[in-house]
């Protein structure tokens, strides 16, 4: 039987998204973003995960915007205090992923005792605090800022870059030196990415020079590039004096401990066979052009993975490393599967003598526009250990698998029975798609989908296959809802996780002369499963609509709004909603509205798309607004909530608000089709049987959790196309 507990002791550490970059004159700040500056009840939040030490940023270009002024502590005072009375190590970031404030940015030569005088500064108000890391991830931070020339000064040299790194690494020796002089026992914990590149035989030249390069930062820092170093002769080739490159012999700051960042995408994979990779993939270096993609999704045996590099790191610098951020944008199984395997790649690196002193779950608060490599103003969120799109953090699935681990406790969930994504064959894009066969999900406490021969359900199976979750699709036949012993027997004999109910009564006009039928699969359905559910401890999600509400209102409709059905179809949903909370409070309930999606064709766009290439005219109501919800974006969202053992009642749909006639254009537009064939027409016009409300769009008080209708519908269309492949 395996222990409850785990040994060696490995501790968990926090971290925060906090990037301050600079792109031209614009700063971006993701705790600005995130709502952190104006909450405290954040570190309360953190606390109760157990964690024992937390990257805090106390930033350069937050708090010394300018020269010579008067710093407000107020803010971050407070939080550290309290991070202190709950017994949270900081560890303190001065400078991440920045370029420092305008008087002193990262090309600068003043930038290494701007920032050493910043960090004094720091060090006299807090000087209780005894870890830092002056700037985050050098080495990464040079090449975006002058390699790629993505973040400022925009630079796209080898000399910029350089001359940035040696600044970083300076300003970081400058800067424990200043902190020491306040506290003696201050240490350096230094962060960087770690990866490594692998090529073809052709480009292995370049993997050889950029895997000595990965290390770069923590030579400088410890020293160890003397004359004799493979990147001496680069450095000064790129325009670094000799006397630049002697400081850093003469005046060593080993780090107290090494901090890996490891993502799935940091191990590279170079080929001179450009025509097998999307253009921008494409690079040079003046002798071959080639491609750089993931790794992890070539038809490549190599990928170390993290104990691997761990290993090759340990071997190489012989210091005590923690593995700094552990973050993978993805579904929240698969953050679950991503955080579980590096805590127990870290346990078998230790029992292998390796000294791994911690893992640090990563942007807990999530983080925004890391899809565009931060160059636009906040962009795409990336939930973490808690979700702030509503203002306030919530807790997802990952905040008990931090504390158990906190705790040194084993944590198992069912979707963690089956791999990751990137163990999977399914990940291999590179160098061309290649025929993957299906997934085999292991048959072990499976998720129950009811709705076989529905669309929603239909839908849920076929993501949950994508997402590795072990599933059973059932139908009538497998499962009648309405008979609350079969439902039991069903479950003593599968042992599910959860239920995902999407059976039901969908045919709103039908419904107004079979009430009893709709009542019954609609409404005592839903209770039954409700009931056995909550005796069985088993979690369940089912679906209601926006015809709850009757369409008085003029802006859309939230949650706590008073439903008031105009129709037997939203009568039933709303009886449901009632009794199903009545009966199980833990249920999770997910009302939408008009969903769309590429794997049917008995939805609005696709019957749209149908009529068009078939030069039919079409009738849509032009006075009935909605707010369309792409399926694939319903269904993932609703289980990460199902995971996250969310309850009660939740909106979503895609961001958007429109008429029938309008969606219906908005379609044929998008698919390059007559527009004309669209006859906007009043709904008394439509011949709808049951009555409609006027107004039906959908918002969350839970924050903005589905894309927007332009973005779903470009994925739709982009859908359609593979579908054809």
């Amino acid at each position: 039987m395996e222990s409850k507990y785990l040994s060696p002791k490995i501790e968990i550490w926090g971290g925060i998204e906090c990037t301050i970059n600079r792109v031209l004159d614009i700063y971006f700040d993701q705790l600005h973003y995130s709502g952190h500056y104006e909450r405290d009840e954040d570190i309360e939040f953190f606390a109760e995960l157990g964690i024992k030490k937390m990257r805090y940023p106390i930033l350069w270009e937050k708090h010394e915007p300018e020269l010579n002024t008067s710093i407000d502590w107020d803010k971050t005072e407070k939080k550290l205090n309290r991070l202190k009375e709950l017994g949270i190590e900081p560890i303190a970031g001065l400078v991440h992923h920045g370029s420092g404030p305008k008087f002193a940015n990262i090309f600068d030569e003043k930038f290494p005792q701007a920032l050493a005088n910043y960090a004094a500064k720091v060090a006299e108000k807090f000087p209780w605090i005894e870890y830092y890391t002056p700037i985050n991830e050098p080495l990464t931070t040079a090449r975006f800022c002058g390699l790629y020339g993505i973040w400022h000064p925009h630079k796209k040299d080898d000399k910029s870059f350089a001359k940035i790194l040696v600044n970083e690494c300076k300003a970081t020796v400058l800067s424990m030196k200043a902190i020491c002089k306040v506290n003696p026992n201050a240490k350096l914990i230094q962060t960087e990415d770690l990866g490594k590149t692998h090529s073809t035989v052709l480009m292995q030249y370049q993997a050889d020079f950029e895997n000595q390069r990965r290390w770069l930062a923590f030579n400088l820092l410890c020293g160890k590039v003397t004359p004799v170093h493979p990147m001496w002769q680069y450095l000064i080739w790129a325009g670094i004096d000799k006397e630049e490159l002697l400081f850093f012999i003469d005046h060593t700051c080993k780090p107290f401990i090494i901090g890996f960042n490891h993502y799935l995408t940091s191990e590279r994979y170079l080929d001179e066979n450009i025509e097998s990779y999307p253009l921008h993939t494409h690079g040079n270096n003046c002798q071959h052009s080639y491609a750089d993609v993931e790794a992890i999704r070539v038809d490549f045996e190599g990928v170390c993975g993290i104990e691997g590099l761990i290993k090759e790191a340990w071997d190489y610098f012989k210091l005590p490393i923690a593995i700094t951020e552990v973050q993978l944008h993805c579904t929240r199984e698969e953050q679950l599967r991503w955080f579980s395997t590096v805590w127990k790649s870290a346990h078998k690196l230790v029992e292998d003598g390796i000294p791994i002193k911690a893992i640090t779950t990563w942007a807990m608060l999530g983080s925004y526009g890391w899809n565009n490599l931060l160059i636009h103003d906040k962009g795409d969120y990336e939930s973490g250990v808690f979700d702030v799109r509503s203002g306030s953090p919530r807790a997802t699935a990952l905040t008990k698998m931090i504390k158990a681990y906190a705790a040194n406790e084993n944590y198992h969930h069912p979707v963690l029975n089956n791999e990751g994504w990137w163990l999977r064959d399914s990940r291999i894009i590179y160098p061309s798609r290649k025929k993957i066969e299906e997934y085999n999900l292991k048959p072990m406490s499976p998720l129950l989908i009811t709705g076989r021969t529905g669309t929603l359900g239909s839908a849920f199976s076929k993501i949950c296959t994508s997402r590795g979750i072990t599933h059973l699709l059932l139908g009538r036949q497998d499962l009648n809802i309405t008979d609350p012993a079969q439902i039991e027997h069903l479950i003593l004999e599968t042992k599910p996780w959860a239920i995902v109910n999407t059976a039901g009564f969908v045919k709103v006009d039908e419904a107004e002369n079979e009430a009893i039928n709709c009542f019954m699969v609609n409404a005592i359905g839903p209770e039954n499963l409700a009931l056995i559910c909550r005796k069985h401890n088993v979690r369940l999600l089912t679906f209601s609509s926006d015809l709850v509400f009757n369409g008085e209102k003029t802006e859309p409709y939230s949650e706590r709004d008073k439903v008031s059905p105009l129709n037997i179809y939203g009568h039933s949903k709303a009886i449901a909603e009632q009794i199903v909370l009545k009966t199980d409070p833990s249920a999770l309930i997910i009302r939408t509205s008009a969903f769309f999606g590429p794997w049917d064709a008995y939805n609005f766009a696709t019957h749209v798309l149908f009529k068009a290439q078939n030069n039919q005219e079409f009738k849509a109501a032009n006075d009935i607004f909605i707010s369309p919800t792409y399926l694939p974006d319903l269904v993932n969202t609703s289980l990460d909530l199902l995971l996250d053992q969310e309850c009660g009642v939740w909106h979503l749909a895609n961001k958007g608000e429109l008429s029938w006639a309008e969606f219906a254009y908005k379609v044929v537009n998008r698919g390059g089709y007559n527009a004309n064939l669209i006859i906007p027409s009043p709904l008394k016009e439509i011949g709808f049987k049951a009555t409609r409300p006027r107004y039906s769009v959908l918002k969350s008080e839970h924050g903005l959790l589905l894309p927007s209708l332009d973005d779903a519908l470009s994925r739709y269309f982009s859908e359609q196309e593979l579908l054809k492949l």
